[in-house]
């Protein structure tokens, strides 16, 4: 069986704002092999990751994408590894490669684990996945108020935790930052599970960061989260040393598994987050899972748009038993919801797991998506690279 077709489609909301929701545009792919069809989703800007799929060759280590992957036989999980590997070697410097990839290794588990009828779990090799426990992942408000009646919306939702990340969040003092602080705990209650997300906000300043430890360690914070860039090593190193209780998470930056390993191995986190639609897709982001796990390192995923990407994000530690925290967005744009037909969802515990239909067990709606469908043509001279494919085949 052989790659035929692959898909890209650009979706948006209406308006995007310039907030920190990644919900507000997709990219979703569809690949075609034979009589099969996988879905997957790119975590990036749309409008670039499609140019870097049709690009002109620059030189030879710098091809479009596609040209690695079309024609491509995919038999096996093996096959997946390899067209994941020729796109690396022909895409070398082609730096939003990884980020285009990432869609397409997604869509390829999907369509395999279709064909062979099994979730993509089990071809990862798990005979379980275990249930996780869902945080509910939103926007600090922009007052106090706001964040305590967000928090209190959150644990009316049955939710046991919550992450509050970016808006205000580290732009101004170090009492506004404490004041948001005492409103997300006040909200979650004391046995809640709160985690902050900094949103790289302080760049790489030790010190800024350092000044709201006291405030995270009051509030009980399980974790501080990409308080700085994403490969700021002695940085993170240097404040986990000081972090005590509240533990530094970060890894949603990394692009590929090195980046990964190096945040494991010397940046001090006790939680590494990967999202499967930036590292390479579900292949890598297992492999991290994998080193991970060895390490001693919590894996969790990271994921703040559709419930394909959820599926997606979910599969690589679906059979990690002590892995157990898992983001769950909550403030989704109409765009996130209505891309999928069925949606992962709590059950009466609280708690969710990868799905048990074949493939990632999410299909995307495109009747939903049609009204988001952003018409796209890249042309270079007289020649069409790109143009918006048809929904329905």
């Amino acid at each position: 069986m052989k790659i035929d077709a692959i898909d890209f489609f650009y979706l948006a909301m209406p308006e995007v704002l310039d907030i920190g929701d990644g919900s507000q545009d997709a990219l979703l792919v569809r690949v075609n092999a034979g009589d099969h069809v996988g879905w997957g989703e790119c975590e990036a800007a749309p409008l670039v990751s499609i140019a870097s799929l049709v690009c002109p060759m620059s030189h030879s280590a710098c091809k479009p994408v596609q040209a690695s992957v079309l024609g491509q036989a995919i038999d096996s999980v093996d096959d997946i590894r390899r067209i994941g590997n020729l796109v690396r070697a022909n895409s070398l410097d082609l730096l939003q490669a990884d980020h285009t990839l990432s869609g397409i290794d997604i869509a390829l588990w999907d369509l395999l684990g279709k064909r062979l009828g099994e979730p993509v779990w089990k071809l990862l090799g798990y005979r379980k996945s275990y249930p996780k426990t869902p945080y509910a992942s939103v926007l600090f408000g922009d007052t106090p108020d706001a964040t305590l009646l967000k928090a209190k919306t959150i644990r009316s939702q049955g939710f046991r935790a919550a992450k509050f990340g970016w808006g205000p969040f580290g732009l101004s003092t170090v009492a506004a930052d404490e004041a948001q602080l005492r409103a997300a705990r006040e909200g979650m209650g004391g046995e809640g599970i709160l985690l902050v997300d900094a949103g790289t906000v302080w760049h790489t300043d030790v010190d800024a960061a350092k000044a709201r430890l006291r405030a995270l360690k009051e509030v009980q914070a399980t974790w501080l989260e990409e308080p700085f860039v994403s490969g700021a090593l002695g940085e993170y190193h240097a404040l986990s040393e000081h972090s005590g209780a509240v533990g530094l998470a970060g890894g949603e930056g990394c692009h590929n598994f090195h980046m990964a390993q190096h945040m494991i191995d010397h940046a001090g986190l006790k939680y590494v987050q990967i999202d499967a639609g930036r590292i390479g897709g579900i292949t890598i982001s297992k492999d991290v899972a994998d080193y991970a796990a060895a390490k001693g390192i919590t894996y969790v995923n990271h994921t703040f748009t559709s419930n394909l990407a959820l599926s997606a994000s979910l599969q690589p530690y679906a059979g990690l038993e002590s892995h157990v925290i898992c983001e769950f967005p909550t403030e989704l744009k109409p765009l996130a919801v209505a891309m999928t037909k069925t949606h992962i969802k709590p059950d009466a515990n609280g708690e969710v797991r990868a799905p048990d239909a074949p493939g990632l067990g999410i299909e995307p709606d495109l009747n939903g998506i049609r009204p988001y469908l952003v018409d796209t043509e890249i042309r270079v001279g007289s020649k069409v690279l790109y143009r918006t494919p048809q929904l329905a085949r």
